[in-house]
């Protein structure tokens, strides 16, 4: 693991630490898609974030609110749209962009509701997924990409180099990128061209709207 990462968070997943870091304390953050809230949990008690959550799932919800965490219960393709411009500091998206259904819709809203935005992936571009599907002709199972095709939450699959082109598209700024390998190791700063799409397992993004 990164040096960069701080000693006392194995328990959380190896992106949701880079996420952390990222994060100035005592701003204003919404996580979308806060699972069982291990990031909000973090931010709270070491950051002194306001921090609120949304979670599809009733049972993440609840686990969350047991915890004494604000989260409700929502949808990132159709309820971001609710929240008005700027309402947050920071607004993030965490291994959850490839189970949306109009994901280019939630990059938007997430740069516009937070005044940053921070996201992070799998790479349908590593190497691993390639080798699979050439040598096997089959939709590929690895360690960020566990599921078989036919029982996926994952529906909008990108590589790396699929969502740099995309926030130039829409005109969002990527002012840091993080490419993790399969050791949660950062690659050189570089490796957001074709080594980290070749060689990454997954990557951080913080955005902000152009």
């Amino acid at each position: 693991m990164s040096d960069s990462t701080s000693s006392g968070r194995s328990d959380i997943r190896v992106d949701l630490q880079f996420i952390a870091d990222m994060i100035e304390p005592r701003t204003r953050v919404l996580d979308i898609g806060c699972g069982d809230g291990a990031l909000l949990s973090y931010l709270s008690e070491f950051k002194q974030v306001d921090a609120r959550g949304i979670e599809l799932s009733m049972a993440g919800v609840n686990e969350c609110v047991s915890d004494g965490l604000s989260v409700i219960q929502g949808d990132a393709d159709t309820d971001l749209d609710d929240y008005p411009d700027g309402a947050f500091d920071y607004a993030v998206l965490s291994q959850t962009l490839q189970a949306t259904r109009h994901p280019r819709r939630v990059v938007e809203n997430l740069v516009r509701i937070g005044r940053r935005a921070i996201l992070s992936l799998p790479n349908f571009g590593h190497w691993k997924v390639r080798l699979w599907l050439l040598a096997c002709g089959r939709m590929p199972q690895t360690e960020t990409l566990p599921f078989h095709w036919y029982d996926t939450p994952n529906i909008h699959l990108c590589t790396i180099r699929d969502f740099l082109e995309l926030c130039e598209e829409i005109k969002v700024d990527v002012e840091k990128a993080i490419v993790l390998d399969t050791q949660g190791r950062t690659l050189p700063m570089q490796a957001t061209g074709l080594t980290g799409n070749l060689m990454g397992v997954q990557a951080v993004f913080l955005l902000r709207k152009s």
